[in-house]
């Protein structure tokens, strides 16, 4: 059997199988109706089924394994390909069947159904179907039978390479410098002249706005498009197909400019990925904190710069006369990169942060050492806020239910925001030495930062390594320094 040849063509026939599942889950958060779900989940759960027996079959391990035994005879596209996918099917493998359908069927409806509980604020309708997402996790991960700590396996599925030990010299780090930092702008910053982010601005008139950005950011809508959910997130199948959503908050303006930003940064990255690696394991971004770091840079090192709303601001006024008739572009910087304790991570602002991150990733750091359970998690998120942010949720709402990861078994997921933040600012470091930035966004040509980004970052999919690609682009390892002098440097010409 010609090994090679046989792994392109059953890895063809798995991207089949998931470029059905993926349009399934685009529509399910989407515009599918409420009551479409259930019926969905079994349907779906077919698909799933025969794309569980494909990757488990004899033949695929035969292929897989086979190959791997070659490695040293492999190009270096095979090599990373095989390498990447040994490790998983030697965690999938040791999946029973059934059980593996069973949890995808369960990620189907846990989705709408935490929707459902977020927007009536029901705890106890999402609390059962969270009790069984966390314990198949648990399962999975025992069933690896990996020499290591369940976390450390679930953290390294989004971020290869990264173990608690790592995360915790990350996070130590802003500890010891950044929270002390946000304290003192909490406290003593400047307070802002004008506050225009609680005026009502119509959401249809946002629409139009996010619209405008999406020209500005040179995003191709012949391969891509944006709608609305209720929670912002990027799809894609290859990088002529990549699609985003934003959200539409009539009191809360910024909400849906940063989301529709960052969700733009994760998808000019899908969409400048070199189509050679469309038929391969390696499509796609390389890790999730490289995504984020891409996300990120657009939202905040962009998308927050005075520089930018030099040149937007007017059109947002055009958009909004009445609510910023008198506002300048020093005030409506200001407004952009307001600091205070809030609640919601994907309104918070650049500074704050990285404290709602801290905040999830301890709670399921313990959720996987089995020092919490499910069942606590409301008064451990409460509690966890008030410490790090001074401030706690009345609502479960704003607390525990804010986020759509956890629904879809996601464990491992957020510490990537910070850590790709992080990234972000190490590699505009390097971008500084190459580009003036700030001339590039004051003549809106961010046409050719996106050329920069595809020429370091995004055209490589997933060939390289986080780390390998971090490295080639800024020279060194992750140096979280970069992210600490950024906002020092920057927080403290705003507000001190």
């Amino acid at each position: 059997m010609d090994l090679k040849k046989k792994f392109r063509e059953l890895v063809m026939k798995r991207k089949g199988y998931q470029y059905v599942l993926n349009i399934v889950h685009w529509d399910s958060a989407t515009e599918a109706p409420k009551e479409a779900f259930e019926r969905r989940a079994e349907m779906t759960s077919m698909i799933t089924k025969d794309m569980f027996k494909l990757r488990t079959s004899q033949e695929y391990q035969d292929v897989v394994y086979g190959l791997y035994e070659q490695l040293d005879n492999l190009d270096d596209t095979l090599k990373r390909e095989i390498k990447k996918e040994k490790k998983d099917l030697d965690k999938i493998v040791k999946i029973p069947e059934d059980e593996y359908v069973e949890y995808q069927k369960l990620i189907e409806l846990s989705q709408h159904l935490w929707e459902e509980a977020k927007e009536t604020n029901d705890w106890d309708k999402f609390k059962d179907k969270l009790e069984k997402i966390v314990a198949f996790n648990k399962k999975f991960v025992d069933y690896y039978d990996i020499d290591d700590l369940p976390y450390n396996i679930k953290l390294d599925e989004f971020e290869e390479g990264m173990t608690i030990d790592i995360y915790d010299e990350f996070f130590g780090a802003l500890k010891k410098d950044l929270v002390p930092f946000v304290q003192r702008i909490l406290t003593e910053g400047k307070p802002l002249k004008v506050d225009v982010s609680k005026d009502a601005f119509d959401p249809d008139k946002q629409k139009d706005f996010c619209n405008y950005l999406m020209g500005v950011f040179d995003f191709n809508q012949d391969r891509g498009l944006m709608k609305e959910s209720v929670h912002p997130f990027t799809w894609n199948t290859h990088p002529k197909d990549v699609r985003f959503t934003t959200r539409y908050l009539e009191n809360y303006v910024f909400s849906s400019i940063f989301a529709a930003i960052h969700e733009l940064g994760h998808a000019l990255y899908e969409q400048q990925i070199d189509s050679k690696w469309n038929d391969t394991l390696l499509s796609g971004g390389t890790s999730m904190g490289i995504h984020e770091s891409q996300s990120r840079f657009y939202e905040n090192i962009i998308g927050r710069s005075k520089a930018f709303w030099e040149v937007h601001l007017p059109k947002f006024k055009e958009t909004f006369p009445t609510q910023l008739k008198d506002v300048s572009v020093n005030d409506f910087y200001r407004n952009v990169n307001k600091v205070e304790s809030s609640l919601i991570r994907v309104e918070a602002d650049e500074l704050t942060y990285p404290l709602h991150i801290m905040l999830r990733y301890e709670i399921e750091k313990k959720l996987f050492n089995n020092e919490i359970t499910v069942d606590e998690l409301p008064t451990v998120w409460n509690d966890s806020m008030e410490e790090y942010l001074g401030i706690r949720p009345e609502t479960d709402r704003d607390g525990v239910l804010q986020d759509v990861h956890w629904s879809a078994g996601m464990f491992g997921y957020f510490p990537t925001y910070a850590l790709g933040t992080a990234y972000s600012a190490q590699i505009l470091h390097t971008m500084k030495q190459e580009l003036d930035l700030e001339k590039l966004v004051k003549d809106n040509e961010i046409e050719q930062v996106n050329a920069w980004l595809k020429d370091k970052i995004h055209h490589f999919g997933g060939s390289k390594s986080p780390k390998e690609l971090l490295k080639e682009v800024t020279g060194e390892s992750f140096n979280p320094t970069y992210y600490i002098e950024y906002l020092k440097e920057k927080y403290t010409e705003i507000y001190l």
